[in-house]
């Protein structure tokens, strides 16, 4: 693949792998923060790979995983409404709700469906305007800008019947929410190459300055995944605690700018429940109060909404590192991809899915 081929070449993989091993002097505890990274080094065998007993533990960067049961139930409840077209991302279907998942409100005769981008949803708005269309809006930064754009066109173009249910979270309150808890075991952050592709790094100088980790952004291809381990690796040996680029091809400091912009004329910061792990304060975008009316929550009045999570799933302590899926009492018997009890079950990025894809049925590290 061009361009590609350069970042999975063995050569460079097995001397990247050799130099880690020759710098590590002590196990250390590397998170990586995206769910997409995960799948990455379980799918290449990077974990099995790695010397010195460096280990990986799996961060909270999964956006179908950290989006809340109560936004699942209130997706639920409009998706089941006769007039209402419903709108997603194909992942976000299998999410179990506190009973059922969105397949099953589909299989009930509720007009479900999957799309690619918040502006095919707004397409289907305007081709249905005797129907009211709602877009499943979650994600972290990187999904944010082509969302807050639908929301913006949606206005400009006086489309009335289109809305959003957003549950947008951002990375840096969720590393300071692992970081700052006691149980924390993290010594070092492989930060998300497409997040930062979009924000830039320049909120993690002070996360680092604060908590003493090394924090290194990273892409997804098995040499960049290394060359961040190994940047990681030196600066804890090194007993340094910086910011450190190792995606340079993708990411800048300021990030990109233009989409910064258009997040900020939509959004807004808020308090955000993250699944299994509660509330984290200001990890959130909301709409700004000026877009209220293109507001699925408002709109449908679902804003109050309690539930309980599966006492089986242990999906927050393995989305702040604390524990790995073997670890789970469910995984792979009661929780599988088929009847999951957890998003981390159902997810492209889940680290539940990615140890049952790829066999990882034992803890390692």
């Amino acid at each position: 693949m061009k361009y590609v081929d350069e970042y999975r070449d063995p050569a460079q993989v097995k001397a990247l792998l050799g130099e880690i091993g020759r710098v590590v002097t002590h196990p250390w505890k590397l998170m990586e923060i995206c769910g997409g990274q995960t799948h990455a080094f379980l799918h290449h065998g990077l974990d099995d790979m790695l010397p010195g007993g460096i280990e990986l533990v799996h961060g909270p960067g999964c956006p179908v995983c950290v989006t809340p049961l109560e936004q699942i139930d209130k997706a639920l409840m409009i998706a089941a409404r006769p007039e209402v077209i419903f709108t997603s991302y194909g992942d976000m279907l299998r999410v179990p709700g506190s009973t059922v998942d969105l397949f099953n409100v589909r299989a009930k005769g509720g007009d479900v469906r999957v799309v690619y981008s918040p502006l095919e949803s707004l397409k289907i708005a305007q081709a249905n305007p005797d129907k009211r269309v709602v877009f499943f809006a979650i994600g972290f930064e990187t999904t944010a800008p082509p969302n807050a754009m639908a929301v913006l066109q949606a206005r400009q173009r006086g489309i009335k019947n289109f809305s959003v249910l957003v549950s947008h979270v951002c990375v840096p309150p969720a590393m300071e929410a692992v970081l700052g808890s006691k149980h924390n075991r993290v010594q070092a952050f492989l930060a998300a190459g497409h997040v930062c592709a979009v924000m830039g790094y320049h909120e993690y100088p002070p996360l680092a300055e604060k908590y003493k980790v090394p924090i290194v952004i990273t892409g997804f291809e098995p040499v960049d995944l290394l060359r961040g381990v190994l940047a990681a690796v030196k600066q804890l040996e090194a007993g340094k605690a910086e910011v450190e680029n190792a995606y340079e091809r993708a990411v800048t400091f300021e990030g990109n700018q233009p989409a910064q912009k258009v997040m900020g004329t939509v959004f807004q910061p808020v308090d955000r429940k993250w699944r299994g792990i509660g509330m984290i304060p200001q990890s959130g975008l909301g709409l700004r109060p000026e877009f209220e009316s293109l507001d699925a929550e408002t709109r449908f009045s679902v804003g109050e909404i309690v539930t309980q999570e599966s006492p089986l799933c242990i999906a927050g302590e393995i989305l702040q590192g604390l524990k790995k899926p073997p670890q789970c009492s469910a995984f792979g018997r009661k929780c599988m991809p088929q009847s999951p009890l957890g998003a981390p079950m159902v997810s492209a990025e889940g680290a539940c899915s990615a140890y049952y894809k790829y066999h990882r049925d034992v803890i390692y590290g």
